[in-house]
């Protein structure tokens, strides 16, 4: 019987992060097998870098000398011991970390890829939306001429979000802002380019229904998190002016979450986050849950390649899959370059074929990255892209 032998913690980042701020740190996970193998697990930060590392911490009290195949005994053990775990994302996003880590000592333990592990390769394409490419974009040409230079790059989806500092509220000027900014880059993209538009749960119910019923015209694949995410009731009263489907799941932490907001009708794709909602086994049950409702699945994706390469696992297993976020074209170059074995060709994700994740980490990078602290608090919130935020006067 395998066991957890070491568990590694490592804090990473730099300061050229400019376009994802809330980035600019990312926790790795490494966990040692007592047979040598390696497994890599991530845990998001959002201004909540040292809470979840150390949480991270906690959670390995748990994990350290389990026998990581059994992943449901462990996860419960867990459960068992932390009282607030389903409204804790520190907790959840630690737990997430082990779970995704456990699945690559498995994987490389078996010879076979995670996807092989979980039902096989459903999907044979997982194409990617971009993200976090429109840094320093406020004016309408701005969004247009960034966005273009990606679909060159074989990019046919965008999200953005097109709101400058406008939040609860969203003014006259504001609106008629969106509504040039997102005309502007349907008229230059054409309909065979999906736009999907992220509001970052900013507005009042009233307010999120004046941008949905502006922004109709345009067609977009979805409009996501439009309310914010405690006035969740004001979803059922968006739906009855809106016909842009509705998107959210990177604040539900757990599968429950998730069956509350599909089997009530207040979401029509979900966002689930491998890297908070307690892994890919769960990732596997949340999508299942929405399948038996007809509900695509397209994953939360904002933070590093560990998580990039987990949620494409997860990707290719599942019926249910519409498209995947990507923050890849955005990232500084040590992040692009601390795992290799996947990554975004031509707009589409690809993995290796490799045993557990299919990643290779540069050992050398992975100890030249290292920082200690929390994401500082600039100009502008730590959920935007930069340079697109101003505070009001």
């Amino acid at each position: 019987m395998e066991k957890i032998k070491n568990i590694d913690i490592y804090e990473l980042g730099s300061p050229e992060e400019k376009s994802s701020p809330w980035s600019s740190t990312i926790l790795i996970l490494k966990l040692t097998s007592s047979n040598g193998n390696i497994g890599f697990g991530e845990a998001p930060t959002t201004l909540m870098t040292l809470p979840v590392k150390e949480s991270l911490r906690e959670v390995s009290r748990i994990f350290q000398d389990k026998n990581y195949f059994n992943i449901e005994k462990n996860l419960r053990e867990y459960y068992r011991n932390a009282f607030y775990l389903s409204k804790s994302i520190e907790e959840t996003a630690a737990l997430s970390a082990f779970e995704i880590a456990s699945w690559d000592l498995i994987g490389k333990d078996l010879g076979a890829p995670i996807y092989n592990l979980i039902g096989g390769q459903f999907n044979d394409k997982i194409k990617a939306y971009s993200n976090g490419w429109y840094s320093d974009c406020v004016e309408p040409e701005d969004f247009v001429n960034k966005a273009k230079a990606l679909v060159n790059k074989g990019y046919k989806a965008f999200k953005f979000d097109p709101f400058g500092n406008n939040y609860d509220k969203i003014s006259n000027d504001g609106l008629r802002k969106a509504v040039d900014i997102v005309g502007s880059m349907r008229d230059a993209l054409g309909e065979d380019v999906d736009l999907l538009i992220e509001c970052h749960g900013r507005f009042s119910t009233k307010y999120a229904i004046r941008v949905g019923e502006a922004l109709d015209e345009f067609n977009p694949m979805f409009i996501e998190e439009p309310i914010h995410p405690e006035m969740e009731l004001g979803l059922y009263e968006f739906k009855k002016y809106v016909n842009t489907p509705i998107a959210l799941g990177e604040r539900l932490l757990n599968k429950e979450d998730f069956a509350r907001y599909i089997s009530s009708g207040m979401v029509d794709i979900i966002q689930p986050d491998i890297t908070n909602s307690k892994g890919i086994l769960e990732a596997k049950k949340i999508a299942a849950i929405a399948e038996s409702f007809g509900t695509p699945v397209a994953f939360h994706n904002a933070f590093g390649p560990v998580q990039s390469a987990a949620t494409v696992n997860v990707d290719y297993a599942i019926p249910n899959f519409i498209i995947q976020e990507s923050f890849e074209e955005s990232w500084p170059e040590w992040k692009k370059k601390l795992f290799s074995g996947y990554g975004v060709n031509n707009g589409y994700f690809e993995l290796s074929g490799k045993p557990g994740l299919g990643i290779t980490v540069d050992e050398k990078l992975l100890e030249k990255s290292r920082v200690e602290g929390m994401e500082p608090l600039g100009n502008e919130p730590p959920w935007v892209v930069s340079g697109t935020y101003s505070k009001p006067s």
